[in-house]
């Protein structure tokens, strides 16, 4: 019993020397690994070996898919795409308020499925942060919407459900069902966020109007999401695969009829020779080419981000664009190292607390040590029902903030496995739980790099960013948790 105290004991101290900022996460994660294991009793030969040797590249095939996307996120952004989206769609916008910020909200959300890192983010918000205030939109309506876009592409991110899988040993299909409906609340929040905030600030004078637009923009979504989301990942064989659902058939021949289209124009433009220094149409799907291979033809996630590259250098190849190209794969590596190496800390603490994977089965059944302490006090305070489970975890939401413990990029990950360890909650609620109070940490968390350059870009205070969509995004937590009671319960 002690033993579990001291370790809890540990959690709470790098907890609060993170929140308070004497220790940086990168740091924090295996310094606790290694603590965690010495308290533990797990012997010197085991902690260089298994925390730390095998530790660092647990997470291997999760870090190596997120230096895949900071490629295709460099290459959006060298090659011209991201910019030209973003202005092709702020062309339709027009000068109504809520139109330009649904629109806005769009865009957004669409290029960060694939674009990653503050690179990114400063480069579309430098775009649109001056669109959105030409219309009139306040400092404190578009930093809190940017945010939200920018957490609710996040949901649809291959990259981080490659963690997710990785980290749980949960199957894509699994992620990918509760992504899909996460995504809609998310979007519907952030519909329901423009509205009343601009209302708020008198930018519109009836809510009536909007709130049809917005009800009929949230069906659409919930209708596409909820069927997207049944769609068992079996039925897709490729793009002339037999399917055993109507709704697989449409969608094989409307993607296969899309490829046709696309290479007919490409190989035509090629012939005339036409400018390609100008962004042609068909390369608007780069940043989402890779959501469908894994979504509707269950490819690898890095075979996936490799075929968009290849695709985006065949429809924007021009002088140069081969230097382009190796700049992307450099940069765009390099960008996401600070993920990666705390992904290789996260490791460590998570074969810190249950050991490595092939533990039991070199020891003859044996269960790692540190779990067999922690077990029975988490035990206590992990609900079995699906009530406190909600209940519990909408309550406690606001841990994800300030590198709290809900916080998936500092203890978050460790105190997943500890409560997987349990028993009395299994991977796929855990996962479900980490995305839906990831949304508060996402868009409302001080400490967050994007908060704090978007808030002085804006003249804004970084805490006022928070209370303002805190309690949207607690209540999305709470609505997510829903979800994954109806669907995991």
């Amino acid at each position: 019993m002690l033993t579990g105290i001291l370790l809890v004991l540990i959690f709470l101290v790098m907890a609060v020397l993170m929140f308070l900022r004497k220790l940086p996460v990168l740091i924090a994660l295996p310094l606790m690994a290694v603590a965690i294991a010495v308290v533990g009793n797990i012997s010197l030969s085991e902690i260089l070996t298994s925390v730390i040797g095998k530790g660092a590249i647990r997470l291997a095939e999760a870090y190596t898919v997120t230096m895949f996307g900071g490629m295709l996120s460099f290459f959006l952004q060298k090659s011209g795409v991201a910019e030209s989206f973003i202005k092709k769609g702020a062309e339709l916008a027009g000068d109504d308020p809520w139109k330009v910020g649904v629109i806005m909200l769009l865009l957004i959300t669409v290029l960060f499925t694939t674009l990653g890192g503050l690179g990114a983010i400063i480069m579309v918000a430098t775009i649109v942060l001056p669109i959105m205030a030409s219309v009139g939109m306040t400092p404190i309506v578009i930093g809190g919407l940017f945010l939200i876009g920018l957490s609710t592409g996040g949901i649809l991110n291959a990259g981080n459900w490659a963690v997710y899988i990785g980290v749980l040993h949960l199957d894509v299909t699994t992620v990918r069902n509760y992504a899909l409906l996460l995504f809609v609340a998310s979007f519907v929040f952030a519909l329901v966020f423009i509205t009343i905030e601009l209302w708020r600030g008198r930018q519109i004078k009836s809510l009536q109007k909007y709130i049809i637009r917005g009800t009929i923009t949230i069906a659409i979504l919930a209708a596409v999401g909820f069927a997207a989301s049944q769609i068992p990942a079996d039925q897709f064989n490729g793009a002339v695969g037999k399917s055993m659902s109507v709704l697989g058939t449409i969608l094989e021949y409307v993607l296969l009829v899309l490829a046709i289209i696309v290479a007919v124009n490409i190989v035509w433009d090629m012939i005339r020779k036409k400018n390609r220094a100008v962004v042609q149409w068909y390369a608007y799907f780069i940043p989402i080419l890779p959501l469908v291979l894994i979504l509707v033809y269950q490819i690898n996630f890095i075979t996936a981000f490799s075929i968009a590259v290849a695709y985006g250098y065949i429809v924007t190849f021009r002088k140069g664009s081969l230097n382009m190209l190796t700049q992307s794969v450099i940069e765009g590596s390099a960008s996401v190292i600070p993920a990666v190496i705390l992904m290789v800390g996260i490791g460590m603490l998570l074969n810190a607390i249950i050991g490595p994977i092939d533990f039991s089965q070199t020891h003859g059944g044996a269960e790692w040590p540190v779990i067999a302490y922690l077990r029975p006090l988490i035990a206590e305070t992990i609900p079995g029902g699906w009530v406190g489970y909600v209940l519990l975890f909408t309550l406690a939401t606001p841990l994800a903030l300030y590198r709290g413990p809900l916080n998936v990029w500092g203890l978050g990950y460790g105190l997943a496995a500890v409560m997987m360890a349990t028993g009395k909650i299994g991977a796929a609620p855990i996962m479900a739980m980490l995305l839906s109070v990831g949304q508060v940490q996402g868009v409302c968390d001080p400490t967050n790099t994007q908060n704090v350059w978007l808030s002085n870009e804006l003249k804004l205070d970084v805490q006022q960013v928070m209370w303002r969509t805190l309690p949207y995004m607690w209540a999305l937590s709470f609505v997510g948790l829903l979800i994954a009671a109806f669907l995991f319960y």
